[in-house]
């Protein structure tokens, strides 16, 4: 079988696919059930589109290489985010597959119900306002828990998950739905479905390859059974549902099984006898799952009749078909794909940018970006933290953030300065690792893939170090001046002509953020967490866009923030200075003695009163001012106020804000809920 034919459906289904009304939403597109939908329907029409809730998000659309115009970002956890999606696409025919709680290590009760539940609140109340031909969504044989031999739509389900109870829920929203407003929405009971790109670590996926090599896996108990369905006659219940959607069946629930009760022993003997494996199976060498029962099979009975749908494809005719598809493709290509990107390839780079004043320099930052980690073939996403800038940056990240899926906005409630706004960047963060840029373009991006391949070595911070700027001489005699003067100061090694553009590991980031001061000094701290480091030379050209916000004044300041943050000399030289002046002072009334003793005609000097006064008064000045910079400091301390704070996150043009919606959106970033 080629790589293909696993979408192609027969002429009837084709010619029923090609007349839903369009355009079409598929939501969980990058799970297993929903792929195969989505590949199936991509085939014969262009109006097709994939929901997912990043752009990376799964590894079946990425080896797919899924055009970026087919792909919707939402995040269905959201009823804005939700609304926005419809009011853009306007779909007439809705597809929902997306889930959570399926998989044993998906056990995050509020996100099941939230994935599960509230997120179809969301959708539907959206589609209720605009208007839609079809909703089919994805249900479970779950649903039906304990009481699961062969039941029929209409008896007790006895859930037994909170995966299950949240499922049942939704059969009762949709019924709700569909009774009560009259909404053309069906829910489908799927059974154990199989075959091309399931999850490989599955049971059939695995048994299928251990066949290819004249083996049996570990199994389950023989008594526990399945109802198993190939995908392909899944694909078709799902077009047959929105193709028979009408007024009296809107609301309903239909069971989506074979109807044949398939126990393990029964597997292993069809395994042995149709592909003539000899090894015996052995079972309960595998611990059965939680929610496991002997007696697990459908009654398809109502979809027949009232949607005209029945499973086509025997479990033979099934394995055989997807043993033919795992050796007519690179199969071991789709175990690493798996094995690396889970249910989304992570994140390897995030790039934040501290932006102020810098409109002019944000579309050729992301553009130089983007083109930098397309080369090095990585996934990715651009922070931009816009400080509170009083110019159109606000308008040029909102832009970016619709046209671009991997650029997160993130905006202050008023300026914190540039060591804040990459604090607050690395707090939202995704990456393995992280690189720093001030969004003038004088860390230039392409430096980066040099910062890359180092990471690659196995270096935890890899800092630019400024061979040379693009600056007067005495400007940058100063700088040099006082990046050796900070180092002899300082009590650890901080790297000489290495500010804050650098790439850090996630470790890294993660010990600098749990970091509790306030006054931070990031490149101090990042000397200070150690792990190996190495420098990367390269030239800081000049501000391309405006002119500077750094002044004589700001220099000094920072100048000073990295003095009293990582050394004590200060207080030393003073502790040295009074030391000395004591000594000299014992001296002079010594001189004084002598003097009058041995030269009791000498005239008194008014002028050396005025100046020893006027040292030791200055002295005592000086050393009051740097303990004033180090008792300053202590206060900001005390005082514990944050950081910065979050007006609001953009992202695929969506704006989050408020502390609640901003946490959320994080906490399903973090915890990955599938869309």
């Amino acid at each position: 079988m080629g790589s293909e034919s696993r979408f192609e459906l027969d002429a009837e289904h084709q010619v029923e696919a090609r007349n839903l009304p369009g355009p079409i939403l598929i939501l969980g597109a990058g799970g297993f059930v929903g792929f195969n939908l989505f590949q199936s329907l991509r085939a014969l029409r262009p109006d097709v589109y994939a929901v997912v809730h990043r752009l990376n998000a799964g590894w079946r659309l990425g080896q797919a290489a899924i055009p970026a115009s087919q792909l919707l970002i939402c995040d269905l956890n959201y009823e804005q985010s939700v609304r926005h999606m419809v009011d853009t696409c306007r779909p007439r025919t809705v597809f929902n597959l997306a889930a959570y709680g399926a998989y044993s290590h998906q056990q995050n009760p509020e996100l099941i119900y939230r994935t599960n539940f509230l997120s179809t609140i969301h959708l539907l109340e959206a589609l209720k306002t605009r208007g839609f031909d079809a909703y089919v969504h994805a249900g479970s044989s779950s649903e039906y828990g304990l009481n699961a031999a062969g039941p029929a739509e209409a008896d007790e389900p006895i859930p037994n998950s909170h995966y299950a109870v949240s499922k049942l829920g939704n059969a009762n929203l949709l019924k709700f739905y569909g009774r009560i407003h009259g909404l053309p929405v069906l829910n489908l009971r799927l059974y154990s479905v199989y075959g091309p790109y399931e999850e490989p670590d599955r049971l059939i996926p695995v048994l299928v390859e251990r066949i290819r090599e004249g083996r049996l896996p570990p199994l389950v108990a023989q008594g526990i059974s399945r109802d198993f369905i190939h995908v392909s006659d899944v694909t078709r219940a799902f077009i047959a549902a929105a193709k028979g959607i009408k007024p009296g069946l809107c609301g309903e629930s239909f069971n989506i099984a074979t109807g044949r009760k398939t126990t393990m022993r029964d597997l292993a003997d069809l395994a042995r006898s149709a592909f003539k494996v000899e090894a015996e199976p052995v079972f309960g060498s595998m611990p059965n799952r939680r929610w496991d029962v002997e007696n697990w099979h459908g009654n398809a009975a109502k979809a027949e009749r009232l949607l005209g749908w029945k499973a086509s494809i025997g479990l033979e005719a099934g394995l055989r078909s997807t043993l033919a598809w795992q050796e007519g493709i690179d199969y071991a290509a789709i175990k690493a794909g798996y094995r690396s990107q889970g249910e989304g390839k992570p994140t390897e780079i995030t790039a934040i940018i501290a932006c102020y004043k810098d409109e002019q320099a944000i579309p050729e930052m992301h553009a130089r970006l983007t083109a930098l980690f397309d080369k090095l073939g990585v996934t990715y996403e651009i922070v931009f933290v816009n400080d509170c800038s009083p110019d159109q940056s606000r308008k040029v990240l909102m832009d970016l953030s619709i046209r671009d899926a991997n650029v997160l906005v993130v905006e202050h409630s008023r300026n914190f300065g540039s060591q804040s706004a990459f604090v607050s960047g690395m707090g939202v963060a995704s990456g393995k690792a992280v690189v720093l840029l001030d969004g003038d373009l004088q860390d230039p991006p392409e430096v980066i893939e040099e910062f890359h391949a180092k990471w690659k070595e196995g270096f935890d911070v890899v800092y630019g170090r400024r061979i040379k700027r693009e600056a007067p001489f005495l400007l940058n005699l100063a700088y040099k001046g006082f990046y050796r003067l900070f180092q002899r100061m300082s009590y650890i090694v901080v790297p000489t002509d290495a500010g804050d553009f650098s790439l850090m590991d996630r470790k890294v980031v993660d010990e600098i953020l749990s970091l509790p001061e306030k006054d931070q000094f990031l490149r101090g701290l990042r000397a200070w967490v150690g792990f190996r480091q190495t420098g990367v030379p390269y030239l800081r050209p000049e501000r391309k866009y405006g002119t500077s916000t750094n002044n004589l004044l700001k220099n000094i300041q920072w100048a000073k923030k990295g003095i009293f943050s990582f050394t004590y000399l200060p207080l030393e030289v003073m502790g040295y200075a009074g030391a000395f002046l004591f000594l000299m002072s014992i001296l002079g009334i010594l001189t004084q003695i002598a003097g009058r003793i041995l030269y009791p005609s000498t005239p008194q000097g008014v002028s050396t009163i005025i100046v020893l006064v006027l040292f030791l008064g200055g002295t005592q000045l000086l050393g009051m001012a740097v303990l004033g910079e180090y008792i300053g400091k202590i206060f900001e301390e005390a005082k514990s106020r944050p950081h910065f704070i979050r007006h609001a996150l953009t992202h695929a043009g969506i704006e989050y804000r408020g502390r609640q919606e901003m946490q959320g959106f994080m906490a399903n970033r973090k915890n990955g809920t599938r869309g």
